[in-house]
């Protein structure tokens, strides 16, 4: 019969008691550490959590071995011998570092984990996807934090997420040590045999840490989006400007505290009435507000930069995003007092005496930085050799792509992450060719950045390192092994990115298929004069090449000898506009990026000509091109025939106005301008009638099909939609003036205001008026 943990008899059971309960990193060592001691167990790995189980195995020790024997188990794992012989490095604890250290562990392998810091100081709130909390569910993390994810709760502190993990690496054997910092690798000096020439290791601080004689043959790297090994090569993209404050204030939980409802996310598009009447009563003009409640109160708002100005909290207006938000130009204590006053608003001033938390620095925990400058690792891994010793080297975290954190992909995709790199290691453990290895680790690479809720696998809980059983349908050898060769470095070379780059590019399409396309479209505009195409880049520029594929196949849609050269850009409108009214071919880049197509485009460009491929399914030197026009299929026919009414149906009615005016008659405003006119915001009916205008002349088309036209923010091209040479993400095609989802097919456009609308509020033809709407209110 098993002793109680409160017995004196059994102080290792105490022990073990403060070490689940324990809140701080140092204290959660200090405690492992004292247990290991009480129950004279030595060493690491597997071996170590075998120990721990054998001497704790009192009912409350139990529950927790039950769930990590079952996840132990998995055949993945091969009951801990997938890895036995292989010694990793893990640079950094952070959640992502912390998971791929499990996994690493769970395979059998012997890990070291280096963290540069001795505590957890992250306040700020992770929203938790439903594959991570089953995941944590897994293991045991109810166990160290019983308000882990209760009830309807579905995020988590970053400093109890590392705290939770933390415990769990430390009883499968992981070896961590803090205060130690990465500062590079230190390659093998010897020659021969393995056991002359040594292995690879790392450069420390302090040097005199006895891990800098420690030999490993993988190197994870999670230590954030500053710190990148030597031969990985980083992009920068950067949307639209938008300034993100993040603040936490200290949680007491009482009860008025207790009874303040959490704000999962409020956005201006669905709430326009909340947002001004905050801006009318403080002056903060915010586009989206979240509140979440766990250690603190946190809080993160998207603000605009006029009201920052306004309120003083930046000092003076720059250019340059770098400049506007460095230290120099920024009141702290203007920042402090708008983040208060944004949370007391939004919460109805229902939480008493707010008080800051403090960060790893005792300031208060306030920070503002740009939202949309995101940056992502161009390739997931690489392999070093020197003297006969490799070295496989990953990354995980922000290191590998820096997410939009407060949509919470970033915990869910860092996660994934792990899980690949766990799967790479293993593989490696098991003799695969180090070529194949990599091919096979960006084939998944390519997933990780476009993965949600609704397109991984549903059945969660069968998820596990392999890829297949989280990714639908994945491809592990879209990029071939030839085309990563520059990812294998022998001695101190450096890494090619330029030809890293064109091949990954080339592989997105996998390369047979890429080269049958290439070969279509020069067959398909073979001919054409000031047309020869070579690539998927500066033979489009013109916009020529894109005429000349139509023309061959419905030469009823294009006047080949009337296009201009000189103008790309409306040529390219033009096509663009008639690829979607007449074929049914929705746009993937705008027309200025067409017209000026470079490498980081091409992937769009190969991308949208495939629609051309699908939909004319012919090729020129096979059967002669028929003028009879070839109907899409499916959806894209359904959307082609919608397109084609609604553009009738906009026609009619500017033919309409346009009598009117003749007449010497006004039409009837939109709701948007006529609130305009009259000096106010929102969409307001009109009450005056003003003159006949002049024709408007029609707006820019949207520069970039990387932001979207509504909400300003990156829209990848799986999630991609557009209308009127637009660009944006589906949910957010919205009417203007009452919030309703538009469809494809089912709107009406204001060239004039620039507003999409549905049909009730579109503007109205003569004689017809519609009552005045209160704002959408959710």
């Amino acid at each position: 019969m098993s002793v109680l943990a409160e017995e004196p008899g059994n102080p290792a059971h105490a022990v073990f008691e403060r070490f689940l309960r324990a809140g701080e990193c140092r204290e959660v060592l200090g405690c492992f550490g004292e247990l290991c001691q009480q129950l004279g167990l030595r060493g690491s790995g597997l071996q170590l959590y075998h120990g721990l189980k054998a001497a704790l195995n009192y009912w409350s020790a139990k529950a927790l071995w039950s769930k990590l024997d079952k996840k132990a188990g998995h055949k993945d794992y091969d009951q801990g011998t997938a890895c036995t012989s292989t010694k990793c490095l893990v640079v950094g604890a952070g959640p992502c570092g912390l998971r791929a250290a499990i996994e690493l562990a769970l395979l059998g392998a012997r890990v070291v984990l280096l963290e540069k810091r001795d505590s957890f100081s992250r306040n700020n709130v992770l929203h938790l996807w439903p594959f991570t909390i089953h995941d944590l569910r897994a293991l045991g993390a109810k166990k160290f934090y019983g308000r882990f994810c209760t009830g309807t709760l579905d995020h988590i502190s970053i400093r109890q997420l590392q705290l939770i993990l933390l415990k769990v690496a430390l009883l499968l054997g992981v070896e961590v040590h803090i205060n130690v910092q990465f500062k590079g690798l230190v390659p093998p000096t010897g020659k021969g045999k393995a056991s002359l020439r040594g292995g690879w290791r790392a450069l420390l601080q302090p040097s005199s840490s006895p891990l800098s004689h420690y030999e490993f043959d993988v190197l994870i790297s999670a230590g954030g989006g500053k710190f990148v090994p030597e031969g990985f090569k980083r992009k920068e993209t950067r949307g639209k400007l938008a300034i993100g404050i993040t603040t936490n204030f200290v949680n007491r939980h009482s009860q008025a505290e207790v009874e303040v409802a959490e704000i999962s996310g409020v956005a201006r598009i669905y709430n326009q009435k909340f947002f001004q009447n905050l801006y009318n009563k403080t002056g903060i003009d915010l586009e989206n507000i979240v509140y979440y409640k766990d250690d603190t109160h946190y809080f993160v708002m998207t603000a605009k930069k006029q009201s920052l100005l306004k309120k003083g909290v930046i000092l003076q207006d720059k250019a340059d995003i770098e400049s506007l938000l460095s230290p120099e130009n920024v009141n702290r204590d203007a920042l402090l007092s708008y983040a208060k006053e944004a949370a007391n608003f939004s919460t109805n001033y229902r939480l008493p005496k707010l008080e800051f938390a403090l960060n790893h620095r005792n300031l208060p925990d306030v920070d503002m930085f740009d939202f949309t400058c995101m940056t992502r690792s161009e390739n997931a891994a690489l392999v070093r050799e020197h003297n006969g010793a490799r070295l496989l080297l990953g990354l995980v975290g922000d290191c590998l792509v820096e997410p939009f954190w407060p949509l919470g992909t970033g915990v869910a995709r860092g996660f994934l992450a792990a899980f690949d790199a766990a799967w790479m290691v293993r593989r490696w453990a098991a003799g695969t060719p180090p070529l194949e290895v990599l091919a096979e680790r960006e084939s998944i690479y390519q997933h990780l950045s476009q993965t949600s809720p609704d397109n991984t696998h549903k059945n969660i809980s069968q998820y596990s390192i392999d890829p297949a059983t989280r990714y639908p349908n994945i491809n592990l050898k879209a990029i071939k092994a030839s085309q990563v060769r520059d990812l294998y470095l022998v001695g101190m070379a450096e890494v090619d990115h330029h030809r890293r780059s064109d091949n990954r590019l080339s592989a997105a399409v996998s390369g047979d298929a890429y080269e049958e396309l290439l070969r279509w479209c020069q067959a398909s505009t073979a001919g054409y004069r000031g047309v020869a195409v070579t690539d998927f880049t500066t033979s489009w520029t013109s916009g020529l090449a894109l005429c000349a594929l139509v023309h061959r196949f419905r030469p009823d849609l294009v006047d080949f000898d009337s296009v201009d050269p000189q103008d790309p850009i409306r040529t390219h409108q033009m096509m663009l506009d008639m690829a979607e009214q007449e074929l049914g071919i929705q746009p993937v880049l705008s027309s200025a990026e067409m017209a000026t197509m470079a490498e980081p485009g091409r992937l769009g460009l190969i991308t949208y000509l495939s629609q051309f491929y699908e939909a004319f399914k012919t090729s020129p030197e096979a059967e002669e091109v028929t003028k009879k026009p070839l109907s899409p299929r499916g959806t894209r026919g359904a959307i082609l025939f919608l397109s084609k009414l609604q553009k009738n149906r906009t026609l009619t009615h500017k033919r309409a106005q346009a009598h009117l005016c003749r007449r010497g008659k006004a039409p009837s405003q939109t709701p948007w301008a006529a609130g305009k006119a009259l000096g106010q915001g929102g969409c307001q009916h009109p009450r005056a009638t003003p003159t006949c205008p002049l024709p408007p002349q029609p707006p820019a088309r949207g520069e970039s099909s990387d932001a979207c036209y509504f909400c300003g923010r990156r829209v990848y091209i799986l999630e991609r939609a557009s209308a009127e040479g637009r660009f944006f993400h589906r949910g957010c095609f919205q009417c203007r003036r009452c919030g309703a989802t538009l469809r494809l097919g089912d709107y009406a456009f204001d060239e004039e205001d620039g507003h999409f609308y549905c049909s009730l509020h579109y503007p109205n033809p003569p004689g017809m008026d519609l009552p005045q709407d209160k704002p959408a209110v959710l």
